[in-house]
């Protein structure tokens, strides 16, 4: 190892990576397969940062990231398919209940679902908030298409909700006002629902470690893990190693290090994180930018009771809302779906302010209260029985996540450039790059997805690499 020799202190590593999620395994395993000598530091005791895949039910379950969202030119999606392993889109059919446990008017609101979800991709010309800009197309798309309904205000409120729901569920947000119409956001194309099913999204972290079926991992990589850093001493005037220091007391050395923890856990630590302190600029787009919240609460049974569907849409009627309004979190579940990974399971998705309260609240309350609702909207013509077990996500109570992913906000417009600053590198007095920053929230538009994340992994690398490394 040449590179040493001109520095103080002996280092047995080139390269440190901290948290080792999508970005940091991709970075990490980038680095090592070129022969770098790298060190991963999770402060987790496990790889995998938001993708956690848990044994549940009859197979597996996803805590974290669900899906692989699109086809061409995914990390993801081409690492199952060149290690011939096959994931498959996730049939998005679904039933509407009301909660007298009648069945709703699928075809209509599919429609209405579906003219929202489509209007997303056509933003106006200026900035506005998304939830304003939907309800007026929305609006002006029923006068037209179902006058109908214009009577029937309980109807339109309620579909209201269930919308503002479902961009919160895709954007992370507490509220679809809190969304700029005119993200920056690109999807890839192809399928936007593709489950590794009873593989489980792990698999991607396994084949990009070269552990997968108990592979022998990449020999120039070390992990260790339950290794929270505290502080990163990096040379900002002068030249030299970085040292990153950690709870337990230990402390390492490198030439570089590579940051791949999330925006959530920047606003918490980045303050205290860097010594010295981070540039103004970038400690600004870590407070401009934000994190938001996606919960799962699943339970398994002894066996599938349900209808054969793959979701349960959950519309409420305004009596029930009045039952229910000194618990509003309750009214927040809308949407319960059958994960691929296990076949006896439901989960219960919810975002926002709900998915943070869902963390904190008695695990028996959770359980009568959603059971409860099984029972109400599903409980009609068929027996709810008790489930066998439950797990629920915690990414907003986890001091190591802090969130779920980021979104655009309405600041976007005065801070066009955040994700950009977010994600450049600190350089030393020679121009080197000493600390860089990878994880979705750096994707200039890709970010909130795996892909995103693992992309931006690949790009701090490469920074690292001669440029002819591919």
């Amino acid at each position: 190892m040449n590179d040493i020799s001109g520095s103080q202190t002996w280092q047995s590593y080139e390269t440190i990576v901290i948290g080792l999620g999508s970005a940091g395994t991709t970075a990490a395993s980038t680095l090592a397969k070129a022969g770098k000598r790298v060190l991963a530091l999770e402060a987790q005791d496990r790889i995998g940062g938001r993708v956690m895949t848990v044994p549940f039910g009859d197979g597996v379950v996803e805590l974290g990231a669900e899906w692989i969202h699109g086809t061409e030119h995914s990390r993801v999606y081409e690492t199952a398919v060149k290690n011939n392993i096959s994931v498959f889109p996730q049939d998005t059919s679904f039933a509407v209940y009301k909660s007298d446990g009648s069945l709703g008017n699928k075809e209509l609101i599919k429609e209405l679902l579906d003219f929202c979800l489509e209007t997303v991709g056509h933003p106006p010309d200026k900035p506005e908030q998304l939830g304003k800009f939907l309800n007026k197309k929305l609006m002006n798309y029923i006068k037209e298409k179902h006058p109908e309904i214009l009577s029937d205000q309980d109807f339109i409120n309620e579909f209201r909700d269930l919308m503002n729901f479902i961009i919160n569920s895709y954007q992370a947000s507490n509220d679809w006002n809190d969304v700029t119409a005119q993200s920056d956001y690109e999807a890839l194309e192809g399928n936007q629902e593709i489950s590794w099913h009873r593989y489980g999204y792990k698999t991607f972290l396994d084949l990009l470690l070269n552990t997968y079926n108990n592979g022998p991992g990449w020999p120039s990589l070390e992990i260790k893990l339950n290794k929270e850093v505290t502080l990163i001493k990096w040379p900002k005037n002068s030249t030299g190693n970085v040292e990153v220091l950690c709870k337990d007391g230990s402390v390492y050395i490198a030439n570089n290090v590579i940051v791949t923890v999330s925006l959530g856990v920047l606003k918490e630590r980045a303050l205290t994180l860097f010594s010295p302190t981070i540039p103004d600029r970038k400690l600004t787009v870590i407070d401009k930018l934000s994190i938001g919240v996606v919960g799962k609460t699943i339970f398994s049974f002894q066996r599938a009771w349900w209808p054969d569907v793959v979701g349960f849409i959950l519309f409420w009627s305004p009596e029930d809302r009045e039952v229910y309004k000194n618990d509003p979190w309750v009214l927040q579940l809308k949407d319960v779906a059958t994960p691929m990974g296990s076949g006896n399971t439901l989960t219960f998705w919810a975002n926002g302010d709900t998915a943070k309260l869902i963390e904190t609240l008695p695990e028996d309350v959770v359980k009568s209260k959603m059971m409860e609702v099984l029972k109400k909207f599903l409980g009609k013509n068929v027996t709810v029985p008790e489930p066998t077990g439950m797990i629920r996500s915690k990414w907003y109570s986890n001091p190591f996540t802090r969130g779920s992913y980021t979104y655009d906000n309405l600041l976007k417009h005065d801070y066009p450039y955040a994700r950009a600053i977010l994600g450049e590198p600190l350089l030393d007095a020679t121009g080197s790059p000493k600390v860089l920053f990878a994880g979705e929230a750096t994707d200039l538009t890709h970010f909130s997805t795996v892909h995103g994340a693992s992309e931006s992994g690949y790009r701090e690398a490469l920074r690292l690499l001669p440029q002819t490394v591919e």
